[in-house]
């Protein structure tokens, strides 16, 4: 059955409070947390962005429980130095850290200055990518000159095991491309016959491992602080996918959705005081077979979601075999 984790968004608190944040979901019931690794936030709004692979050891240090990340080497990290992180973490906390390797977006990686390769380019940099930092993993010294430069690159503190590389992905085509090398899948929430055929396509293409989904909600003590909150926080969920990949700036996320309503934004995410019905939703998706759900409150404030949840919510899932057991 599905194992239900916490989000820590960086784009949307300071590093200290979303430590805090981790803290407190774990002690709430929450059985594992994942994080995004952003330069930038989505919105001026939002106006944080704190770096992530600092905070993961803090967060691992103040936890017993599994942390993820969701990262993009190849462009603004080199998959050298990428490789070298996951290695030393996974070294630290062994079986408790993975990372889910994406393609990237633009708001983050333009700071290069090396300009914004297309969608093929980028895909076909990732597959490098992959290739050197799973090689480095394996303790190989690695040369590769291609799209990615690498000298004789070697990491010397390696962990007993290696750390989970997922994918990121959000499209099937996607899902099936990256499932020969993938030690699972990370993608975000979809209606159930798109998040069905995206697991058929990554489990189809040979896609071993977890199937994890990020599901966007919002809570609050009433329906319209709720939406409110969505209305102010998680605009961009309005920008389509292959668009949000290529905006540059908060400010052009927040020109595209000026215009947006809160009923607009309601559409593209559950934002409801009702506990009962975030419940009924993550259950259908642990029908669906999904076998990892981190949940992400988009709000700034996150204690009062933590504590609804963990009195109203993740005690309903155990009773019905969700959320139980470890991750690796």
């Amino acid at each position: 059955m599905p194992l239900v984790g916490f989000h820590a968004s960086h784009e949307q608190l300071p590093p200290s409070a979303l430590l805090d944040a981790v803290v407190h979901a774990e002690r709430a019931g929450f059985g594992a947390a994942m994080c995004s690794d952003h330069l930038a936030p989505w919105s001026l709004r939002q106006g944080h962005s704190g770096y992530a692979w600092s905070w993961l050891g803090a967060a691992l240090q103040a936890t017993s429980f599994s942390l993820g990340v969701v990262t993009a080497p190849g462009q603004r990290y080199h998959p050298v130095i990428a490789a070298q992180k996951i290695a030393t973490l996974g070294e630290m906390f062994p079986g408790r850290f993975w990372a889910a390797i994406g393609s990237g977006e633009r708001m983050n990686e333009h700071v290069t200055g090396e300009g914004w390769p297309d969608k093929e380019v980028r895909d076909a940099k990732l597959a490098e990518t992959i290739d050197v930092m799973q090689r480095l993993l394996a303790g190989e010294e690695v040369d590769h000159d291609g799209l990615i430069r690498v000298h004789r690159a070697r990491l010397w503190s390696l962990p007993e095991a290696r750390p989970a590389l997922l994918a990121a992905a959000v499209s099937t085509e996607t899902a099936e491309e990256t499932a020969a090398w993938a030690d699972g899948v990370i993608t975000v929430d979809q209606d159930a016959d798109a998040l069905r055929d995206f697991m058929e396509a990554y489990r189809g293409a040979g896609g071993k491992g977890p199937v994890c989904v990020q599901v966007h909600l919002s809570w609050a003590p009433t329906d319209h602080e709720a939406r409110a909150i969505a209305y102010d926080q998680w605009r961009q969920s309005l920008v389509p996918a292959h668009l949000a990949w290529e905006l540059e700036q908060p400010e052009d996320f927040d020109e595209r959705t000026a215009d947006a309503t809160v009923d607009d934004v309601a559409k593209t995410l559950l934002a409801s005081s009702d506990t009962s019905r975030h419940l009924d939703a993550l259950l259908e998706l642990a029908e669906l077979g999904v076998d990892r759900i981190y949940l992400h409150h988009v709000g700034q404030e996150q204690r009062g979601f933590i504590d609804a949840f963990g009195e109203h919510v993740l005690p309903e899932l155990s009773k019905a075999g969700v959320g139980a057991g470890a991750v690796g």
